[in-house]
């Protein structure tokens, strides 16, 4: 008797292990090196983000898809057919050379199903949400300023094909996505730095996050987040907290806000919250100092701001008039502090931010002095962390700061807090960045403050009195000879020696007299 033929069973889908998902990353990156149209990390790592981008979008819809069939719900996509990318990318030997580049970059061109109409950037261009669906607005202001600039169709094609080996319906392999992604996005920074764009080191982001603690059913704003670093750690921060379906949806509806002005930045942010599991962020494209503050109400107004705001640049003369006339000023740092304490709420619970700054804003003047006398009459600025050189390693050595404030009241005190450098360096570097753990007795004094050697405490109405300089120096400090000039140096010894000479002669005289 003849045996049944066995049955051959689907093979699983093999997981994107972190080791494989960084190979594969590393291929397609190594495909577009050869690529003429592409000149460093500053083209290959966005292009390959919305290559990438496209992919988890059609990985999510089909998993969507799938519940809506379940629940006998009807189902629209995001990206309708044939824009989808299993209808022109998924099939290694789809669209290839000429025809593909033409797909991807005309305005209308032929489609994969042979039919003509708009080519793949200009569909995305054209998506509008509608009945509240607002990924398509997501999906049409992320391509807004994408541009394929790869000029090879062949080489555009090897990469799709290493692309759609990455498979993002898997919950473990997002995650492993998110981190190799946060690896890039650093690469990103390291080699955007160099043309002006400092990004924040992420014990820095961690440290701010985890001090203002933001509670679920609280809103956050970045205005300024580029690449979303402080959005992504409070959406973990906050997720963390989540017990039932309900919660969840305030996460993903009511939570994260953010701002940012340059296309770049923007795309990468999108991506960034969406590998972390935030579904439809909520990021509005443009400058976010464009709104006049005269016109900043309650229902603009947020919880928690957590930022590093740009710093060095210029606005233009229309952007200064949207703040008042006795503060107007280019410098950006100083008109997004005013942006931040305009945006705190007021009541019920008084906002609260975090806000990274330049030293130049410490004991800065004129229009300066005027914005922290606001500060400190109007905001209670209760803390600030002052970093050690070196944090923003190597594109620049400009010191930073920390300002925490509220807004329950004026200033009382300002207490200080000196981040100190390892015992074993002079400085922080790229290679050996400040570390999250290197803050540790930060946290801990942050939770019940004392004056230490770290710590130390200056009174409003001192501060106002000295024209508002913030630029204290750490009165509990140990010298630091080891930078002193010899000449000082010398003197301070000899003045020590004398003085050591004065106290045991005083001793001597004590031991000799008689009782």
């Amino acid at each position: 008797m003849a045996k049944k033929a066995a049955t051959k069973k689907k093979a699983p889908k093999p997981l994107t292990t972190a080791q494989r998902l960084g190979s594969l990353v590393k291929s397609a990156r190594d495909i577009m090196r050869k690529d003429k149209g592409l000149n460093g990390d500053l083209d290959r790592l966005p292009m390959l983000t919305w290559v990438m981008f496209l992919k988890f979008l059609d990985d999510q819809e089909k998993i969507e898809e799938e519940r809506a069939k379940l629940k006998k719900q009807k189902f629209r996509p995001v990206i309708e057919t044939p824009y989808r990318w299993r209808d022109w990318a998924a099939q290694e030997d789809g669209l290839s050379g000429d025809a593909l580049i033409k797909f991807v970059d005309h305005e209308e061109a032929v489609r994969p199903d042979g039919t003509k109409g708009p080519g793949l950037i200009a569909y995305l261009r054209s998506l509008q949400g509608s009945n509240g669906d607002d990924r398509r607005d997501v999906v049409a202001s992320v391509f807004s300023g994408v541009n394929n600039r790869m000029e090879s169709g062949y080489l555009l094609r090897d990469v799709i094909n290493k692309v759609n080996g990455i498979h993002f319906d898997s919950t473990e392999e997002i995650h492993t996505l998110g981190h190799l992604y946060e690896s890039m996005l650093k690469e990103m920074r390291d080699a955007a730095g160099d043309s002006g764009e400092f990004y924040t080191p992420r014990s820095v982001v961690r440290l701010m996050v985890e001090l203002m603690d933001p509670q679920l059913g609280e809103t956050v704003l970045d205005p300024a987040c580029g690449t979303g670093g402080f959005l992504c750690e409070a959406f973990q921060h906050l997720e963390k907290q989540c017990k039932t379906v309900e919660q969840r949806k305030v996460l993903q509806e009511q939570s994260i806000f953010g701002g940012e002005a340059k296309t770049l930045p923007y795309m990468l942010c999108e991506m960034n919250l969406l590998l972390h599991g935030l579904e439809s962020p909520q990021i509005l494209k443009g400058n976010s100092l464009a709104q006049k503050l005269t016109d900043i109400t309650e229902k603009d107004r947020v919880d928690v701001i957590l930022t590093n705001p740009p710093f060095g640049g210029e606005e233009e003369k229309g952007i200064q008039g949207n703040f008042p006339d006795d503060k107007q000023t280019s410098e950006t740092a100083l008109l997004f502090l005013q942006l931040i304490m305009r945006r705190l709420k007021t009541t019920p619970n008084p906002g609260r931010a975090a806000v990274v700054v330049p030293n130049g804003t410490l004991f800065g003047d004129g229009v300066c002095a005027r914005i922290k006398q606001e500060l400190l009459t109007r905001f209670n600025l209760h803390t600030i962390i002052r970093l050690p050189n070196g944090v923003f390693a190597p594109y620049t050595s400009i010191p930073t700061n920390l300002l925490f404030f509220d807004r329950t009241g004026p200033t009382k005190d300002v207490w200080f807090y000196e981040q100190p450098l390892p015992e074993d360096r002079r400085q922080y570097t790229k290679t050996k960045p400040l570390q999250h753990e290197e803050f540790s007795d930060c946290i801990k004094w942050w939770k019940k403050r004392k004056e230490t050697d770290r710590a130390w405490k200056v009174t409003a109405k001192e501060i106002l009195d000295d024209n508002c300089n913030l630029d204290r120096k750490n009165p509990n400090a140990a010298p630091d000879f080891e930078h002193l000039p010899p000449e000082q140096l010398v003197d301070d010894i000899l003045t020590k020696e004398l003085r050591i000479t004065e106290i045991m002669q005083e001793i001597k005289e004590l031991l000799g007299r008689k009782p």
